[in-house]
């Protein structure tokens, strides 16, 4: 309903019949009682106000009651608004058409006041059943978007396209995926000597400002541990080459972080090669990787110089025509022995 109280609005060129029409629906407890002496005013009306209920005469100056209903019933805004016709006009065809067009009721005039007095309730009732099963849908919706947030919040984009259609997200094995694994230099003693309001409202800024760039080059954000971001490249999404997204990527991450408060220096590590993804937990679950790829690429990170981009010599053999680098010599790697690490200078 528009308001508390039911608004019902009657549209009759004959005054005599509009003053009775409206005493009786007072008197019936109808307060909210507008009234038309003509098509137009009564469509100038419907177009500032709400209604709950349109009273119509077929017979009327300017534009007939069939062109004010046609243009209820064609109007996205009004047309569940419902319409009662009321004419002299006692014909078969006319009642066929103004209920063709979309009237809920027609009455002749003179009409008889009890079952007008039933025809109003009865309009009325649906239409408030009609605007409470709107209010609903609009609630599952809304918590529809709200879950639809916190999906996204919580896995990538594409788990959740895989939760969405298939109910769950299944664990596999990824054979050539891009892992990218970034880091705060320093972000321990920072939070020592900083309050955490201010450490948290930065981390949080950057943070926002790496999803917007992993996103940008179509790689997955998979999750954030403390200062550690990261990110796949080729996991749900194929692209062309994963191994240079993935360095691209980390250095337009590296730009963002010296061109934001605090200007933290940060280090990224990618490796390449097969992962093992899934969701775990069930209360608190979450998506993740798992395997030598994904160490690797943590501990190169490690490994990398402040405001450095690092990968494997294994991956930089792939994209070596594409870019330019510069050895770091080989590095013992936990889990992996000594393995040449190579920073990325510059992407050609």
């Amino acid at each position: 309903m528009s308001t508390n109280e039911p608004a019902l609005l009657i549209v009759d060129d004959n005054e005599d019949f509009r003053f009775t029409l409206c005493e009786l629906l007072k008197r019936e407890g109808y307060d909210g009682v507008a009234s038309a002496r003509n098509g137009r005013e009564a469509l100038d009306l419907l177009a500032t106000r709400p209604f709950d209920l349109v009273l119509l005469d077929l017979t009327l100056p300017e534009l007939s009651g069939y062109e004010v209903l046609e243009h209820i019933k064609a109007d996205t805004t009004l047309r569940n608004i419902p319409v009662i016709m009321i004419s002299g006009v006692e014909e078969i065809d006319s009642v066929a058409r103004c209920i063709s067009l979309g009237a809920d009721e027609y009455l002749p005039k003179p009409f008889n006041a009890v079952l007008l007095r039933a025809r109003v309730a009865a309009c009325l009732e649906r239409k408030r059943l009609r605007d409470q099963e709107a209010v609903y849908l609009q609630q599952v919706e809304n918590e529809r978007h709200r879950a639809d947030e916190l999906l996204h919040a919580m896995l990538p984009p594409g788990a959740v396209r895989e939760l969405k259609a298939e109910n769950e997200v299944h664990p596999r094995r990824y054979n050539e995926v891009a892992v990218l694994f970034c880091d705060i230099v320093g972000f321990t003693s920072y939070c020592d000597e900083n309050p955490p309001e201010k450490v948290v409202d930065h981390l949080q800024a950057l943070v926002g400002e790496y999803e917007l760039i992993v996103a940008r080059h179509r790689m997955e954000k998979i999750k954030t541990s403390g200062d550690a971001f990261m990110a796949t490249a080729g996991l749900f999404e194929p692209i062309p080459d994963p191994i240079l997204t993935s360095l691209r990527c980390g250095m337009a991450m590296v730009a963002a972080s010296r061109d934001m408060e605090p200007r933290w220096e940060v280090r990224v590590g990618i490796q390449f090669g097969p992962v093992v993804a899934g969701i775990i937990g069930k209360r608190q679950f979450v998506f993740d990787l798992w395997g030598d790829t994904v160490n690797v690429a943590a501990r190169i990170a490690a490994q990398a110089n402040p405001g450095s981009v690092v990968t494997s010599g294994s991956a930089w053999h792939r994209i070596r025509d594409r870019a330019r680098g510069r050895s770091l010599g080989f590095v013992d790697i936990k889990g992996k022995g000594r393995i040449e690490l190579v920073e990325c200078q510059e992407l050609r």
